[in-house]
């Protein structure tokens, strides 16, 4: 083997081949430093003294289906210029690695379109090997997302877990990529990304939450300037609970089997939109029968429904008035659940109104959250947290890809 193969196969440049041996089914060739190429690893002076050598084995590409290992004696040098004593600089692998950076960038390559597991196995290395690979790629990467150019973001909470762990995503809404993640929920989580978009510059001028007092209050003393905008998902999704919540209370106080034999069964279809109900399934049929039976969730169902018209108004002043009369609405209903929900959006009308400044939507962060599940059902649960979240950050660049 050639020191010119050395170079434009492996990309090895300042060292010579001396030989090469099989042995248990791995090529290991033997290498060593050209004279004259030595370098201190502090200063990166040449003005040094040779003080001993050091054997290291570095992974290397695979040629066919065998394995190759480096072995090379590293020098150890003692600068004239620093005064330090160090191994000499290597052109092939970062410091404290086992494999050179031909092995890495091949691992990269396969990690494209396979599993951690499956390129461990291919290339005959740990799990964690090839993690540490990924890990210190995405690092490198997505380790410090910029922000000096964030306008318009939204901000959540996902649940990673039992025990209610959570993380509080920041997704920029332009690019649809994650730009912080936090541990925990709350305003507390946001402490750091406050702190870095002060530093960064960025001129925020819309911000999408769900209507959280913690969020509101975090983003009046933080960010006075943008506008805050409550998001329709979350909007109805609140409301889609508060209905649960009020169909069950009515399954427990209905009179007779036949009342509850009707109502049951009957939650999801209280929250499926009308268009989507399956006439195939009998399913209209039976809501519409579930709703003659009670008075109080027919009328919450239907002002669920004409809830769904704010956010298609013309205009901001027609809004409004929706608003408005839909408030007076369900405060006149009697029914305790509407009457608690038309406050609380009394109470962020002033939120709700602003969809109609920034049209925003939080779709694309709900896609996010969604991804980071399927991301942690793959994996089973990640037990490095800073892998975890460079993951999340990484997860703009995800594609689906159709596989059987």
């Amino acid at each position: 083997m050639s020191t010119s193969l050395l170079y434009h196969a492996f990309g090895l440049r300042d060292y010579h081949f001396v030989r090469n041996t099989f042995r248990e089914g791995v090529v290991h060739f033997a290498i060593e430093h050209t004279p004259g190429s030595l370098r201190c690893g502090h200063c990166g002076s040449a003005h040094v003294r040779k003080a001993g050598t050091v054997v290291r084995h570095f992974k290397s590409l695979p040629i066919g289906m065998h394995p190759v290992s480096f072995e090379l004696p590293v020098q150890r040098l003692w600068c004239f210029e620093c005064c330090s004593t160090l191994q000499a600089k290597l052109g092939f692998a970062d410091e404290r690695v086992g494999y050179t950076r031909g092995f890495e960038r091949y691992a990269l390559h396969l990690l494209g379109f396979a599993t951690v597991k499956d390129v461990a196995l291919h290339l005959g290395v740990s799990w964690d090997t090839i993690k540490d690979i990924q890990k210190r790629n995405l690092g490198r990467r997505f380790g410090k997302p910029r922000l000096k150019d964030l306008q318009r973001i939204a901000i959540d909470e996902i649940c990673i877990g039992s025990g209610h762990r959570y993380l509080t995503i920041v997704l920029d809404l332009d690019s649809g990529a994650v730009v912080y993640v936090g541990d925990g929920k709350g305003a507390d989580s946001l402490d750091q990304f406050w702190r870095r978009l002060r530093a960064s510059g960025a001129k925020i001028k819309a911000v999408a939450t769900d209507m959280s007092p913690a969020y509101g209050m975090a983003i009046r003393e933080h960010l006075p300037e943008a506008v805050h905008m409550y998001d329709r998902f979350h909007v109805v999704k609140l409301f889609n609970d508060k209905l649960s919540d009020l169909r069950r209370e009515v399954h427990r106080e209905a009179e007779g089997p036949l009342q509850k034999k009707v109502l049951k069964g009957t939650r999801w279809l209280l929250l499926k939109n009308p268009e989507n109900l399956d006439e195939q399934k009998n399913e209209r049929k039976r809501l519409d029968e579930a709703l003659a039976l009670n008075k109080p969730l027919a009328t919450a169902y239907y002002l669920k429904e004409d809830l769904r018209q704010f956010w298609e108004q013309p205009g901001k002043p027609a809004a409004e008035k929706f608003l408005n009369d839909w408030i007076k609405r369900a405060d006149s209903s009697g029914i305790r659940m509407l009457k608690q929900f038309a406050l609380t959006l009394a109470k962020h009308r002033h939120g709700l109104l602003a969809y109609y400044d920034y049209p925003l939507t939080t779709a694309a962060l709900e896609g996010t959250n969604n991804k980071i599940r399927t991301l942690q059902r793959q994996a089973y649960g990640f037990r490095d947290r800073e892998f975890f979240k460079l993951r999340i950050y990484a997860l703009h660049e995800t594609k689906y890809a159709l596989v059987g």
